[in-house]
Protein backbone atom coordinates (compact mmCIF):
# COMPACT_ATOMS: atom_id res chain seq x y z
CA UNK A 1 0.00 0.00 0.00
CA UNK A 2 2.90 2.78 0.83
CA UNK A 3 4.23 1.68 -2.97
CA UNK A 4 1.04 2.62 -4.25
CA UNK A 5 0.79 5.94 -2.47
CA UNK A 6 4.22 6.63 -3.56
CA UNK A 7 3.42 6.53 -7.25
CA UNK A 8 0.48 8.71 -5.99
CA UNK A 9 2.52 11.20 -5.01
CA UNK A 10 5.09 11.36 -7.36
CA UNK A 11 3.02 11.53 -10.54
CA UNK A 12 1.36 14.40 -8.61
CA UNK A 13 4.70 15.89 -8.54
CA UNK A 14 5.29 15.52 -12.36
CA UNK A 15 2.20 17.01 -12.88
CA UNK A 16 3.20 19.88 -11.09
CA UNK A 17 6.09 20.34 -13.08
CA UNK A 18 4.70 20.10 -16.16
CA UNK A 19 1.55 21.91 -16.17
CA UNK A 20 1.51 24.00 -12.85
CA UNK A 21 -0.23 22.88 -9.22
CA UNK A 22 -3.75 23.73 -10.05
CA UNK A 23 -4.00 21.62 -12.84
CA UNK A 24 -2.45 19.07 -11.70
CA UNK A 25 -4.47 18.47 -8.40
CA UNK A 26 -7.41 18.68 -10.55
CA UNK A 27 -6.28 15.90 -12.53
CA UNK A 28 -5.31 14.20 -9.72
CA UNK A 29 -8.45 14.18 -8.26
CA UNK A 30 -9.85 13.12 -11.41
CA UNK A 31 -7.29 10.10 -11.62
CA UNK A 32 -9.37 9.11 -8.19
CA UNK A 33 -12.44 8.61 -9.84
CA UNK A 34 -10.62 5.84 -12.62
CA UNK A 35 -10.86 1.90 -11.96
CA UNK A 36 -9.16 -0.53 -13.56
CA UNK A 37 -11.09 -3.38 -14.94
CA UNK A 38 -11.03 -6.98 -14.86
CA UNK A 39 -12.76 -10.17 -14.89
CA UNK A 40 -14.64 -11.22 -12.09
CA UNK A 41 -13.12 -15.19 -11.69
CA UNK A 42 -10.30 -17.31 -11.28
CA UNK A 43 -8.73 -15.96 -14.49
CA UNK A 44 -8.41 -12.29 -13.20
CA UNK A 45 -7.95 -11.02 -16.70
CA UNK A 46 -6.99 -7.55 -17.01
CA UNK A 47 -9.86 -5.93 -19.21
CA UNK A 48 -9.51 -2.82 -19.63
CA UNK A 49 -10.56 0.79 -17.85
CA UNK A 50 -13.55 2.26 -16.41
CA UNK A 51 -14.96 5.99 -14.28
CA UNK A 52 -17.03 7.53 -11.93
CA UNK A 53 -20.30 8.84 -13.18
CA UNK A 54 -22.71 11.15 -11.82
CA UNK A 55 -23.16 10.88 -8.07
CA UNK A 56 -21.26 7.72 -7.92
CA UNK A 57 -23.62 5.40 -8.12
CA UNK A 58 -22.55 3.58 -11.08
CA UNK A 59 -19.38 3.67 -12.87
CA UNK A 60 -19.75 3.96 -16.96
CA UNK A 61 -16.79 1.87 -19.31
CA UNK A 62 -16.77 0.81 -22.94
CA UNK A 63 -19.78 -2.36 -23.95
CA UNK A 64 -16.25 -3.78 -25.06
CA UNK A 65 -14.31 -3.73 -21.83
CA UNK A 66 -17.07 -6.37 -20.04
CA UNK A 67 -18.71 -8.33 -23.40
CA UNK A 68 -21.01 -10.85 -21.80
CA UNK A 69 -19.63 -10.74 -18.17
CA UNK A 70 -22.87 -10.50 -15.69
CA UNK A 71 -19.82 -8.84 -13.23
CA UNK A 72 -16.16 -7.29 -13.19
CA UNK A 73 -13.89 -6.53 -10.43
CA UNK A 74 -12.98 -3.17 -10.16
CA UNK A 75 -9.65 -1.61 -8.54
CA UNK A 76 -8.76 1.98 -7.68
CA UNK A 77 -5.59 3.34 -7.59
CA UNK A 78 -5.16 3.00 -3.82
CA UNK A 79 -5.80 -0.76 -4.35
CA UNK A 80 -9.18 -1.07 -2.72
CA UNK A 81 -11.15 -3.58 -5.20
CA UNK A 82 -15.20 -3.98 -5.22
CA UNK A 83 -17.40 -6.45 -7.08
CA UNK A 84 -19.19 -4.31 -9.74
CA UNK A 85 -22.79 -5.23 -11.35
CA UNK A 86 -23.03 -4.85 -15.04
CA UNK A 87 -26.39 -3.06 -15.50
CA UNK A 88 -27.02 -2.33 -18.86
CA UNK A 89 -25.01 -2.17 -22.23
CA UNK A 90 -25.25 -1.18 -25.67
CA UNK A 91 -22.90 -3.09 -27.99
CA UNK A 92 -23.84 -0.74 -30.99
CA UNK A 93 -22.63 2.45 -29.33
CA UNK A 94 -19.99 0.73 -26.89
CA UNK A 95 -21.27 1.79 -23.40
CA UNK A 96 -21.88 -0.46 -20.93
CA UNK A 97 -23.30 0.80 -16.75
CA UNK A 98 -21.86 -0.87 -13.91
CA UNK A 99 -23.45 -0.82 -10.17
CA UNK A 100 -20.95 0.37 -7.45
CA UNK A 101 -20.81 0.95 -4.22
CA UNK A 102 -21.98 4.48 -3.25
CA UNK A 103 -20.59 7.46 -1.65
CA UNK A 104 -18.11 9.02 -3.78
CA UNK A 105 -19.11 11.37 -6.71
CA UNK A 106 -18.41 10.72 -10.62
CA UNK A 107 -16.46 13.13 -12.80
CA UNK A 108 -17.80 16.41 -13.18
CA UNK A 109 -18.89 16.91 -16.95
CA UNK A 110 -17.07 20.00 -18.67
CA UNK A 111 -19.20 23.39 -19.14
CA UNK A 112 -18.80 23.37 -23.02
CA UNK A 113 -17.68 20.81 -25.34
CA UNK A 114 -13.88 20.84 -26.55
CA UNK A 115 -12.96 22.79 -29.94
CA UNK A 116 -9.99 21.81 -32.57
CA UNK A 117 -6.65 22.38 -30.87
CA UNK A 118 -7.71 22.17 -27.24
CA UNK A 119 -5.55 20.47 -24.94
CA UNK A 120 -7.12 17.30 -23.44
CA UNK A 121 -5.84 14.35 -21.09
CA UNK A 122 -6.08 10.76 -21.15
CA UNK A 123 -6.80 8.51 -17.91
CA UNK A 124 -6.83 4.65 -18.26
CA UNK A 125 -4.08 1.61 -17.85
CA UNK A 126 -3.13 1.48 -21.74
CA UNK A 127 -1.60 -1.71 -22.13
CA UNK A 128 -2.57 -2.83 -18.51
CA UNK A 129 -0.09 0.02 -17.04
CA UNK A 130 -2.28 1.30 -14.52
CA UNK A 131 -3.55 4.65 -13.62
CA UNK A 132 -1.59 6.55 -16.70
CA UNK A 133 -2.42 10.07 -17.86
CA UNK A 134 -1.25 11.20 -21.19
CA UNK A 135 -1.75 14.54 -22.70
CA UNK A 136 -2.71 15.44 -26.28
CA UNK A 137 -4.85 17.80 -28.39
CA UNK A 138 -8.47 17.72 -30.05
CA UNK A 139 -7.39 16.75 -33.79
CA UNK A 140 -11.01 16.92 -34.81
CA UNK A 141 -14.53 17.49 -33.47
CA UNK A 142 -17.01 15.09 -34.67
CA UNK A 143 -16.04 12.21 -36.33
CA UNK A 144 -18.58 9.35 -37.44
CA UNK A 145 -15.64 6.56 -37.14
CA UNK A 146 -18.44 3.97 -38.46
CA UNK A 147 -21.09 4.67 -40.52
CA UNK A 148 -23.66 1.89 -38.56
CA UNK A 149 -23.10 3.49 -35.48
CA UNK A 150 -24.98 7.49 -34.81
CA UNK A 151 -22.21 8.96 -32.96
CA UNK A 152 -19.73 11.35 -34.08
CA UNK A 153 -16.27 11.01 -32.12
CA UNK A 154 -13.58 13.19 -30.51
CA UNK A 155 -10.70 13.04 -32.08
CA UNK A 156 -7.59 13.60 -30.44
CA UNK A 157 -3.68 12.86 -30.13
CA UNK A 158 -3.68 11.68 -26.56
CA UNK A 159 -1.58 8.30 -26.45
CA UNK A 160 -4.10 5.54 -25.83
CA UNK A 161 -3.69 1.54 -26.44
CA UNK A 162 -5.16 -1.30 -25.75
CA UNK A 163 -6.49 -0.61 -21.77
CA UNK A 164 -7.15 2.81 -22.13
CA UNK A 165 -10.88 1.94 -23.36
CA UNK A 166 -13.66 2.95 -20.92
CA UNK A 167 -11.25 5.52 -19.30
CA UNK A 168 -11.88 9.15 -19.40
CA UNK A 169 -11.18 12.11 -21.55
CA UNK A 170 -10.62 15.07 -19.56
CA UNK A 171 -9.56 18.96 -19.41
CA UNK A 172 -7.16 20.89 -17.58
CA UNK A 173 -9.74 21.03 -14.89
CA UNK A 174 -10.34 17.44 -14.74
CA UNK A 175 -13.95 17.75 -16.12
CA UNK A 176 -14.98 15.01 -18.00
CA UNK A 177 -14.88 15.48 -21.99
CA UNK A 178 -15.75 11.86 -23.37
CA UNK A 179 -14.39 8.00 -22.89
CA UNK A 180 -12.17 6.70 -24.54
CA UNK A 181 -13.19 4.14 -26.86
CA UNK A 182 -11.44 3.32 -30.08
CA UNK A 183 -7.74 3.70 -32.02
CA UNK A 184 -7.37 4.29 -35.67
CA UNK A 185 -8.51 1.37 -37.34
CA UNK A 186 -5.54 -0.57 -39.14
CA UNK A 187 -3.57 -0.99 -35.86
CA UNK A 188 -3.69 -2.17 -32.49
CA UNK A 189 -1.61 0.20 -31.03
CA UNK A 190 -1.81 3.95 -30.79
CA UNK A 191 -0.85 5.49 -34.41
CA UNK A 192 -1.66 9.17 -33.28
CA UNK A 193 -5.66 9.05 -33.72
CA UNK A 194 -7.89 8.16 -30.84
CA UNK A 195 -11.41 8.75 -30.47
CA UNK A 196 -13.67 9.44 -27.27
CA UNK A 197 -17.52 8.87 -27.41
CA UNK A 198 -18.36 12.92 -26.00
CA UNK A 199 -19.85 13.71 -22.68
CA UNK A 200 -23.03 15.00 -24.29
CA UNK A 201 -23.57 11.54 -25.67
CA UNK A 202 -22.66 9.68 -22.91
CA UNK A 203 -25.25 12.44 -21.15
CA UNK A 204 -28.01 10.90 -22.53
CA UNK A 205 -26.87 7.13 -23.65
CA UNK A 206 -26.04 6.35 -19.67
CA UNK A 207 -29.11 7.63 -17.83
CA UNK A 208 -31.07 5.90 -20.89
CA UNK A 209 -29.85 2.83 -19.84
CA UNK A 210 -30.19 2.84 -16.57
CA UNK A 211 -33.71 3.95 -17.27
CA UNK A 212 -34.40 1.15 -19.74
CA UNK A 213 -35.74 4.29 -22.26
CA UNK A 214 -33.07 3.92 -24.58
CA UNK A 215 -34.17 2.51 -27.68
CA UNK A 216 -31.71 -0.29 -29.26
CA UNK A 217 -30.83 0.87 -33.09
CA UNK A 218 -32.40 -1.77 -35.09
CA UNK A 219 -30.51 -4.26 -37.40
CA UNK A 220 -31.87 -4.05 -40.45
CA UNK A 221 -30.33 -7.20 -41.94
CA UNK A 222 -28.99 -4.90 -45.03
CA UNK A 223 -25.49 -5.09 -46.72
CA UNK A 224 -24.93 -1.64 -48.84
CA UNK A 225 -21.66 0.30 -50.13
CA UNK A 226 -21.71 4.21 -50.61
CA UNK A 227 -22.04 5.24 -53.90
CA UNK A 228 -18.67 7.10 -54.80
CA UNK A 229 -17.52 8.44 -57.94
CA UNK A 230 -16.95 4.95 -59.33
CA UNK A 231 -19.89 3.35 -58.50
CA UNK A 232 -21.93 6.58 -59.66
CA UNK A 233 -20.22 6.39 -63.01
CA UNK A 234 -20.54 2.41 -63.18
CA UNK A 235 -24.34 2.48 -62.93
CA UNK A 236 -24.77 6.30 -64.61
CA UNK A 237 -26.32 7.58 -61.25
CA UNK A 238 -25.37 11.22 -59.20
CA UNK A 239 -23.09 10.22 -56.29
CA UNK A 240 -24.64 9.60 -53.39
CA UNK A 241 -26.80 7.26 -51.01
CA UNK A 242 -26.35 3.83 -50.24
CA UNK A 243 -26.09 0.57 -53.52
CA UNK A 244 -27.81 -2.19 -52.12
CA UNK A 245 -25.51 -5.41 -52.24
CA UNK A 246 -27.87 -7.67 -49.92
CA UNK A 247 -30.52 -8.68 -47.92
CA UNK A 248 -31.05 -10.94 -45.61
CA UNK A 249 -34.26 -13.37 -45.94
CA UNK A 250 -36.64 -12.62 -42.76
CA UNK A 251 -34.99 -9.16 -41.92
CA UNK A 252 -36.71 -5.93 -41.65
CA UNK A 253 -34.78 -4.70 -44.78
CA UNK A 254 -36.48 -7.59 -46.83
CA UNK A 255 -39.54 -7.30 -45.04
CA UNK A 256 -39.57 -3.34 -46.27
CA UNK A 257 -39.12 -4.66 -49.75
CA UNK A 258 -35.78 -3.28 -50.12
CA UNK A 259 -33.64 -5.79 -52.86
CA UNK A 260 -30.21 -6.00 -53.88
CA UNK A 261 -29.26 -3.00 -56.71
CA UNK A 262 -31.71 -0.37 -54.91
CA UNK A 263 -30.07 2.58 -54.28
CA UNK A 264 -30.92 4.42 -51.06
CA UNK A 265 -31.32 8.03 -51.62
CA UNK A 266 -33.20 9.20 -48.22
CA UNK A 267 -35.16 8.28 -45.21
CA UNK A 268 -37.82 10.28 -44.17
CA UNK A 269 -37.61 12.81 -46.40
CA UNK A 270 -33.69 13.63 -45.26
CA UNK A 271 -31.12 12.96 -48.15
CA UNK A 272 -28.40 10.94 -47.36
CA UNK A 273 -25.65 12.69 -48.43
CA UNK A 274 -23.47 10.96 -46.33
CA UNK A 275 -22.99 7.04 -46.01
CA UNK A 276 -23.02 7.22 -42.08
CA UNK A 277 -26.21 9.59 -42.30
CA UNK A 278 -28.38 5.90 -42.50
CA UNK A 279 -27.72 5.37 -38.73
CA UNK A 280 -28.82 8.61 -37.75
CA UNK A 281 -31.85 8.61 -39.40
CA UNK A 282 -32.80 5.25 -38.12
CA UNK A 283 -32.05 6.72 -34.38
CA UNK A 284 -34.57 9.26 -34.84
CA UNK A 285 -37.41 7.24 -37.11
CA UNK A 286 -38.91 5.64 -34.00
CA UNK A 287 -41.14 2.48 -34.90
CA UNK A 288 -40.50 3.27 -38.47
CA UNK A 289 -39.31 4.99 -41.54
CA UNK A 290 -40.17 6.26 -45.35
CA UNK A 291 -37.31 5.01 -47.46
CA UNK A 292 -37.04 6.99 -50.93
CA UNK A 293 -34.89 4.87 -53.33
CA UNK A 294 -34.01 4.06 -56.90
CA UNK A 295 -35.00 1.26 -58.55
CA UNK A 296 -33.87 0.37 -62.83
CA UNK A 297 -34.07 4.02 -62.86
CA UNK A 298 -37.63 4.77 -61.13
CA UNK A 299 -37.57 6.62 -58.08
CA UNK A 300 -39.88 4.44 -55.23
CA UNK A 301 -40.84 4.73 -51.50
CA UNK A 302 -41.03 1.85 -49.21
CA UNK A 303 -42.48 1.74 -45.95
CA UNK A 304 -39.83 0.17 -43.09
CA UNK A 305 -40.98 -1.20 -39.77
CA UNK A 306 -38.51 -0.97 -37.11
CA UNK A 307 -40.42 -3.38 -34.68
CA UNK A 308 -39.62 -6.62 -34.83
CA UNK A 309 -42.57 -9.16 -35.33
CA UNK A 310 -43.53 -11.49 -32.37
CA UNK A 311 -41.69 -15.45 -32.66
CA UNK A 312 -45.16 -16.56 -32.93
CA UNK A 313 -44.76 -18.40 -29.85
CA UNK A 314 -41.47 -20.16 -30.83
CA UNK A 315 -40.01 -22.33 -27.99
CA UNK A 316 -36.62 -22.93 -27.56
CA UNK A 317 -37.74 -26.22 -25.63
CA UNK A 318 -41.28 -27.98 -24.96
CA UNK A 319 -42.09 -27.76 -21.62
CA UNK A 320 -41.71 -31.41 -19.99
CA UNK A 321 -38.24 -32.10 -22.27
CA UNK A 322 -35.54 -32.87 -20.44
CA UNK A 323 -33.35 -29.46 -20.27
CA UNK A 324 -30.14 -29.57 -21.67
CA UNK A 325 -27.14 -31.33 -19.74
CA UNK A 326 -23.97 -29.54 -19.45
CA UNK A 327 -21.10 -31.94 -20.58
CA UNK A 328 -18.95 -32.91 -17.52
CA UNK A 329 -15.44 -33.32 -19.03
CA UNK A 330 -13.63 -33.07 -22.25
CA UNK A 331 -10.58 -34.54 -23.99
CA UNK A 332 -8.05 -32.33 -25.69
CA UNK A 333 -9.33 -33.61 -29.13
CA UNK A 334 -12.54 -32.28 -28.45
CA UNK A 335 -11.10 -28.35 -27.22
CA UNK A 336 -10.17 -28.07 -30.66
CA UNK A 337 -6.51 -29.72 -30.26
CA UNK A 338 -4.65 -32.17 -32.70
CA UNK A 339 -1.25 -33.14 -30.87
CA UNK A 340 1.22 -35.67 -32.01
CA UNK A 341 2.76 -38.59 -30.03
CA UNK A 342 5.12 -35.93 -28.22
CA UNK A 343 2.59 -34.16 -27.32
CA UNK A 344 3.11 -31.23 -29.64
CA UNK A 345 0.31 -29.21 -31.00
CA UNK A 346 -0.16 -29.65 -34.45
CA UNK A 347 -2.93 -28.08 -34.98
CA UNK A 348 -5.70 -26.05 -32.92
CA UNK A 349 -9.10 -25.06 -34.35
CA UNK A 350 -10.32 -21.68 -35.23
CA UNK A 351 -12.75 -19.86 -32.45
CA UNK A 352 -11.99 -23.23 -29.85
CA UNK A 353 -11.48 -22.48 -26.11
CA UNK A 354 -8.03 -24.05 -26.38
CA UNK A 355 -7.13 -20.98 -28.91
CA UNK A 356 -8.97 -18.50 -26.97
CA UNK A 357 -6.86 -19.93 -23.95
CA UNK A 358 -3.70 -18.88 -26.06
CA UNK A 359 -2.47 -21.67 -27.38
CA UNK A 360 -1.15 -22.11 -30.20
CA UNK A 361 0.71 -24.43 -33.03
CA UNK A 362 3.94 -25.41 -32.03
CA UNK A 363 3.42 -26.10 -28.51
CA UNK A 364 4.84 -28.83 -26.93
CA UNK A 365 2.24 -29.56 -23.70
CA UNK A 366 4.43 -30.51 -20.51
CA UNK A 367 2.39 -31.11 -17.55
CA UNK A 368 -1.36 -30.84 -16.45
CA UNK A 369 -1.75 -29.13 -12.99
CA UNK A 370 1.63 -29.65 -12.49
CA UNK A 371 1.85 -33.19 -13.57
CA UNK A 372 2.68 -35.26 -16.36
CA UNK A 373 -0.39 -36.74 -17.69
CA UNK A 374 -1.47 -39.08 -20.81
CA UNK A 375 -3.01 -36.69 -22.99
CA UNK A 376 -4.39 -38.87 -25.70
CA UNK A 377 -6.59 -40.20 -22.66
CA UNK A 378 -6.69 -37.05 -20.28
CA UNK A 379 -10.18 -36.37 -19.03
CA UNK A 380 -10.62 -32.34 -17.75
CA UNK A 381 -12.82 -31.94 -15.49
CA UNK A 382 -12.93 -28.54 -14.14
CA UNK A 383 -10.44 -25.82 -15.50
CA UNK A 384 -6.90 -26.19 -15.72
CA UNK A 385 -3.35 -24.65 -16.13
CA UNK A 386 -1.13 -26.39 -18.33
CA UNK A 387 2.83 -25.83 -18.73
CA UNK A 388 3.68 -25.47 -22.43
CA UNK A 389 7.12 -24.85 -24.23
CA UNK A 390 7.24 -22.85 -27.20
CA UNK A 391 9.49 -24.28 -30.64
CA UNK A 392 12.12 -21.60 -29.21
CA UNK A 393 12.17 -23.49 -25.83
CA UNK A 394 10.65 -20.46 -23.57
CA UNK A 395 7.77 -21.48 -21.38
CA UNK A 396 4.40 -20.32 -20.36
CA UNK A 397 1.36 -21.61 -18.33
CA UNK A 398 -2.17 -21.34 -20.14
CA UNK A 399 -5.36 -21.66 -18.01
CA UNK A 400 -7.86 -23.30 -19.88
CA UNK A 401 -11.00 -23.33 -18.74
CA UNK A 402 -13.94 -24.95 -21.14
CA UNK A 403 -16.92 -23.64 -18.85
CA UNK A 404 -15.60 -20.21 -19.15
CA UNK A 405 -18.27 -17.82 -20.14
CA UNK A 406 -16.45 -15.38 -21.88
CA UNK A 407 -13.81 -16.00 -24.63
CA UNK A 408 -10.50 -14.84 -24.24
CA UNK A 409 -9.22 -11.55 -26.26
CA UNK A 410 -8.68 -11.26 -29.90
CA UNK A 411 -6.88 -8.31 -31.83
CA UNK A 412 -10.22 -6.87 -34.28
CA UNK A 413 -10.92 -4.37 -36.33
CA UNK A 414 -13.91 -2.69 -37.49
CA UNK A 415 -12.77 -3.28 -41.19
CA UNK A 416 -14.94 -5.54 -43.32
CA UNK A 417 -11.82 -8.03 -44.73
CA UNK A 418 -13.51 -9.27 -47.31
CA UNK A 419 -14.61 -6.11 -49.10
CA UNK A 420 -13.74 -2.46 -46.89
CA UNK A 421 -16.46 -0.73 -48.81
CA UNK A 422 -19.12 -2.88 -47.79
CA UNK A 423 -21.30 -2.34 -44.67
CA UNK A 424 -23.67 -4.27 -42.29
CA UNK A 425 -26.37 -2.72 -41.14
Amino acid sequence: MRFVEGVAVLVVLVLVALIGPAEAQALDRAMDRVFTVHSADAEDRFLGSAFLWGDGTVAVTNAHVVGEAGEVRLVDRHGAEELALVIARDAVRDVAVLSVAPGREGLALADAVPGLGDEVFALGAPLGVEFTLTEGRISATARQVDITVPLRLLQHDAAVNPGSSGGPLVDAGGRLLGMNSQIADGSRMFVGIAYAIPAADLAVIVPGLVAETLAPLPKLGLMARPVDRQVAAALGVPVGGLLVDGVETGSLAGASGLAAGDILLAVDGVALDQPGELAFALERAGDGAVLTLLRDGKLLELALSLVAEDAGGLRLRELGQAAPVAVRSYRLAALGVALDAGGVVTGVTENSPALFAGLAQGDRILTVNGAAVDLAGYEITSPVLILVAAPGGATRHIYLDPWGETGGLRPVGGANVLDPDVVVF
